[in-house]
């Protein structure tokens, strides 16, 4: 039985990465070599020299958009899913505001986000925000806001009521409160949702596909871009597609102590 099992999760873990390792393979070869099928080929660094420059390629700055896109709507994520948590916990609503705002948080987490963007490229159009970066931010945030927010929700949840009230009693603030206490405690939490919310930034496709243009496109369009009409250039987009694996990795590498303590409290709290 232990054995099948172990069967199981290394089969598993080939069915996994195998797709990863052909990318990075082709990415260090020709697009003849690629095409012939061989195994064993020279590697190239010419793929990535094409991708990165930005004499010839966009790539370079789809990256940098991406990567501010990513940063702000996260932080903007965390901030709004911060605030809305300790509001809901620990101030006075009535009793059908709290299961009300989740519920339908819930219900516009499950609606497709294609579904919004037509409507949102309608509305930024008409302020002024269409094909800009702060669009963008603003898009993405509102996408990944219910996740984040039912994920904090846990762990503020969990919060000793005897430590809250221990620093009302020495005269500590609402925002006090929420910046010395609440959010440490939390920790874990908010780098388990930053994590999430930035690699679901990083990897939105269909809402960017339609509030971007050339000089606002994300690192999913400019990968998109390397398949044309009669041709795709396999080489060049493995290597932007081996490329963009690299922010979300070393986010995953600095915060994994956070992630695994954060989405496993997540797991058993209630």
């Amino acid at each position: 039985m232990k054995l099948a099992r172990h069967a199981l999760l290394i089969l598993a873990a080939v069915i996994v990465l195998l797709p990863v390792a052909w990318i990075a393979m082709a990415a260090f070869k020709t697009q003849i070599a690629l095409l012939m099928g061989g195994f064993a080929f020279t590697p190239t660094l010419a793929n990535f020299a094409s991708v990165l420059d930005p004499a010839s390629s966009d790539y370079p700055a789809n990256f940098a958009n991406s990567l501010t896109v990513a940063v702000l709507s996260t932080a903007l994520v965390l901030l709004v899913a911060t605030l809305a948590t300790h509001a809901l916990q620990h101030m006075r609503w009535p009793r059908f505001a709290s299961p009300l705002l989740l519920g339908w948080s819930v219900l516009f987490h499950m609606v497709p986000p294609i579904t919004l963007a037509g409507a949102w490229y309608v509305m930024f159009r008409s302020v002024g925000l269409d094909n800009s970066l702060l669009g963008l931010t603003l898009a993405h945030a509102t996408l990944n806001l219910p996740m984040a927010l039912w994920m904090l929700l846990i762990f503020v949840k969990d919060l000793p009521t005897e430590l809250l009230e221990a620093a009302r009693i020495d005269g500590a603030s609402g925002p006090q409160l929420l910046t010395r206490i609440i959010v440490p405690l939390i920790r874990p939490g908010l780098a388990a949702a930053g994590v999430l919310a930035f690699i679901f930034s990083w990897n939105e496709f269909t809402v960017t596909l339609t509030l971007s243009q050339r000089q606002t496109a994300t690192v999913p369009i400019a990968i998109g871009k390397f398949a044309q009409e009669n041709t795709i250039n396999h080489t060049d987009m493995a290597a932007a597609a081996l490329l963009a694996t690299l922010p979300a990795i070393l986010l995953v590498l600095v915060a994994q102590r956070f992630i695994v303590r954060g989405l496993t409290a997540g797991a058993t709290k209630g």
